[in-house]
């Protein structure tokens, strides 16, 4: 036989199970246009910025923004993760000398961001500045018009460090789109897919200049284009090691297509068309390598290609 619950006695049973709830819970918190710093950051009375809802959720909980607004700049000290759902626009008005979102996190801390977007005016220094933690995870991000860059990812310790970027665009960065930069030893492993770099003085840099660190990218499905300096470039100072493959991308409208600088410097290049880079489409400078498979498609770049490009078959 089914038993009944009335309805009262079940929205009193609902109550007292809320109010047992730890007050100092905050796993998932919220921000919203309507909100208030001065609440409590829950879904029903939300904060108004995004730093408020940073310094009061959990480590390695999550800030949600409900409705279409500008939120603030963040600094992150926590393993945490920033979203807005499909459909909201969490935005980040960076302003005159400024940095959108800076990340010193611990050792082990994992930030992710998600929907979010960040616009320098022209005035931000940069939209995302990562110096420290274990990984940065970010998906469908848009950073735009910055003095500096998009994102500087920063490696400055021994450990490995991870960095990975989904559906995400990169406009307007004077310097660079995305700025990978390993000034120690530590390992530094990057995956960046379905992401247009646009506009800017390089499309992603990744330098070994100031280190000792292994540097390794893989860039797939993604868009290089307009840059006014190479698409993608990967620069070593001897002891390090700097290296791209470059995967179903097109490169094109930039200066230089791909450019490898320094020892160990390389840059693979597999079912990508480079086409339109107006000084070349590669840039090999001595002891660097640039190798491209016979399955992609370079036309109507410039004449002055520096270094040799190593052709090899697909098997």
């Amino acid at each position: 036989m089914r038993t009944v619950i009335p309805l009262t006695l079940l929205a009193t049973a609902l109550t007292c199970s809320l109010a047992s709830a730890p007050a100092h819970a905050r796993a998932r918190v919220f921000v919203a246009s309507y909100g208030n710093d001065a609440n409590p950051c829950t879904f029903l009375s939300p904060c108004r910025n995004f730093q408020q809802a940073v310094n009061v959720v959990d480590p390695g909980g999550e800030v949600t923004a409900i409705d279409s607004a500008g939120f603030g700049s963040i600094i992150i000290t926590q393993a945490v993760t920033v979203s807005s759902p499909d459909g909201v626009e969490a935005g980040i008005a960076v302003p005159s000398g400024g940095i959108g979102i800076t990340i010193n996190a611990g050792s082990s801390d994992v930030v992710s961001l998600h929907g979010l977007t960040l616009d320098g005016a022209g005035v931000g220094e940069d939209g995302i500045k990562f110096s420290s933690g274990s990984s940065l995870r970010m998906e469908n991000c848009i950073a735009r018009n910055f003095k500096n860059s998009g994102l500087q990812f920063l490696s400055t310790t021994s450990a490995a460090q991870t960095l990975t970027v989904s559906n995400s665009c990169f406009y307007s960065g004077h310097f660079e789109g995305i700025l990978i930069d390993a000034q120690s030893s530590g390992l530094v492993s990057a995956a960046i897919d379905r992401t247009v770099l646009s506009g800017n003085g390089t499309g992603l840099g990744v330098s070994g200049l100031s280190g000792t660190a292994k540097i390794t990218v893989a860039v797939t499905d993604s868009v290089a284009a307009n840059n006014s300096g190479p698409g993608f470039a990967a620069v070593d100072n001897g002891s390090s090691v700097a290296a791209i493959t470059v995967s179903h991308t097109s490169v094109v409208g930039n200066s230089i297509g791909v450019s490898a600088t320094g020892q160990f410097a390389a840059i693979v290049l597999a079912q990508s068309t480079l086409m339109g880079n107006s000084t070349a489409a590669f840039e090999a400078n001595p002891g660097a390598f640039v190798f491209t498979f016979d399955n992609n498609f370079l036309s109507f770049n410039g004449a002055n290609n520096v270094g040799s490009l190593t052709t090899t078959s697909a098997q």
